[in-house]
């Protein structure tokens, strides 16, 4: 597969856009060393732009970037790609509405993923970004799709763009790159409060009315 020179300029900036959000995941603490992954999809097209293989977060730049089809089959670029290739390539085939993945080792998140246990819907902040308990994917390997199918069955009908993959981290999806980005700065930011209430007592999750509610306000009306 090559890419055409109609799809050059588009592919060219979202390599720029996915280099800058990967400064967003050192600023906000979610990941360290070479860990974690942002990928967005080509619009119209079956590309993807991604963070390569072992690279550190200071030399990643837009020329860093590189693109693979949705198979993970690297079409451009100097390095390998990530490891999570295969897993993000998987969800683009299989959730079409979805044009960003993002992968972080976020300590809180991971934490709850450690155990193996949802995020309890206890916060408005919940209810509102993620539409009820942020739920637990299943425990799978590195090296082929199996992460990106578990990811797959546990979002498919599911109101997160977030789920705690077993035994290994959190990943989050959004309409774009960006999207993702800030349900992964959100998860955290939730993980670490949840966190906190359990050890003030019983945790209390919020009545189902009131998140359904809550998540058609802020999804629908809040900042339109």
């Amino acid at each position: 597969m090559t890419i055409t020179d109609d799809v050059r300029s588009t592919v060219r900036g979202l390599q720029h856009s996915v280099a800058q959000l990967h400064a967003e995941l050192t600023r906000n603490e979610l990941v360290i060393w070479t860990a974690g992954n942002v990928s967005a999809r080509v619009p119209g097209q079956d590309l993807m732009v991604i963070k390569p293989s072992g690279v550190s977060y200071d030399d990643l730049d837009a020329d860093a970037m590189v693109i693979t089809d949705l198979f993970g089959v690297l079409v451009e670029g100097e390095r390998g790609p990530s490891s999570d290739t295969a897993a993000h390539a998987y969800v683009y085939r299989n959730m079409p509405e979805v044009g960003g993945v993002v992968h972080t080792h976020s300590t809180f998140a991971t934490a709850w993923a450690a155990q193996s246990e949802p995020i309890p819907c206890i916060l408005t902040m919940i209810a509102d970004e993620f539409g009820g308990d942020i739920p637990v994917g299943p425990f799978a390997l590195i090296g082929d799709d199996s992460i990106g199918r578990g990811i797959v069955e546990t979002l498919k009908g599911s109101r997160s763009r977030a789920v705690l993959m077993s035994g290994h981290g959190p990943f989050t999806i959004g309409a774009d790159a960006r999207d993702a980005v800030k349900a992964a700065v959100m998860l955290e930011d939730v993980a670490r409060t949840v966190y906190h209430a359990r050890q003030l007592g019983e945790l209390r999750r919020l009545a189902q009315s009131d998140i359904d509610s809550l998540y058609h306000r802020y999804q629908n009306v809040y900042g339109k």
